[in-house]
């Protein structure tokens, strides 16, 4: 096949500073800030989102479980880490060593990851409850989620397990609501 540009007699230099290319946006003679009006503010679908100050039950399930199931992940890996080296043995080939590590820090990750993700949707879902149910959002609901969520993660173990589950899950979020505030108090951000 005979290219076009050549048969009509002309080499390409001359092809190429003859023709001019097509701009669709030529005639508009807008600035780009008038041609796409985006929002600086946040937007809400309901007015009365926009007044509250925190976030939706929604965003808090989202961002509790997928923040547990994302540290829960990295610690995992690095627990299943420590225990793929510590399995290794003397006559293993390198391809052998890095399997055991994949291994142990993929089952070790899924697993923990798995479980605090758990809790975290536990938590969101009990702190949701319980700011619907008070119409006040303070450190008391926050407390009352924490010692619900640990008291119905350790129930299948029995009364006690759950009593010492709750004890513990108000403790670590007390602890948390606290040292937050610490840091808000004396830590310029």
């Amino acid at each position: 096949m005979v290219d076009s540009r050549q048969s009509g007699g002309q080499n390409d230099e001359d092809y190429n500073t003859n023709t001019k290319l097509y701009n669709p946006y030529k005639d508009l003679q807008l600035p780009m800030q008038q041609l796409y009006k985006l929002p600086t503010s946040p937007e809400f679908l309901f007015q009365e989102e926009s007044v509250a100050l925190r976030r939706s039950w929604g965003e808090n399930l989202t961002y509790y479980t997928g923040s547990g199931y994302l540290s829960g992940a990295i610690f995992g890996a690095g627990k299943g880490f420590i225990e793929g080296v510590k399995a290794s043995e003397q006559g293993d080939t390198l391809k052998l060593k890095i399997n055991r590590i994949l291994n142990a820090s993929g089952h070790s990750g899924r697993k923990i990851g798995n479980r605090i993700g758990v809790i975290g949707l536990m938590y969101a879902g009990i702190e949701s409850g319980i700011v619907e149910l008070r119409d006040t959002d303070d450190v008391i609901n926050s407390v009352l989620a924490g010692l619900g969520t640990g008291a119905l993660f350790k129930a299948a173990k029995g009364v006690r397990s759950a009593a010492v589950g709750g004890a513990i899950g108000g403790l670590v979020v007390g602890a948390a609501v606290a040292g937050k505030q610490v840091v808000k108090r004396y830590i310029p951000i």
